[in-house]
């Protein structure tokens, strides 16, 4: 699923990365940047250094349903310059284990990792 060839043009680009917590009530909505993210193609999932995202978290206690945008002007999209996706999944946080480890050594003010789960990516633009 996340080995869509535009979408990994996009991704190889710096942008902001927004993260919503779609079915709460508000939402919430974080934001971090795409150079921090680590994808695992082979298991279409996502690993994002957290410093804070607590309120992320907080609402993981009702529903773990994300919704994400990414995009970049350097990628052709559908109408021409700019690609921008919608990323679905579920999120979870890590705080051991081989990925933990691995993301805090490369970003020491870590406190946890979120991983989402992708279900579905779509190309907005």
């Amino acid at each position: 699923m996340m080995n869509n060839e535009v979408f990994l043009q996009v991704m190889e680009n710096e942008g902001p990365v927004t993260i919503i917590t779609v079915n709460a009530q508000p939402a919430s909505v974080v934001n971090t940047w795409m150079s921090y993210i680590k994808l695992d193609l082979a298991n279409d999932n996502l690993y994002i250094p957290a410093a804070g995202m607590h309120s992320i978290e907080h609402d993981f206690e009702g529903d773990s349903t994300l919704t994400l945008t990414v995009g970049s002007k350097k990628v052709i999209g559908t109408e021409g310059p700019g690609a921008g996706f919608h990323i679905y999944g579920q999120g979870s946080f890590l705080e051991n284990g081989a990925i933990f480890e691995e993301m805090k050594a490369k970003f020491p003010w870590i406190r946890k990792v979120l991983k989402v789960k992708v279900t579905d990516i779509q190309q907005k633009i």
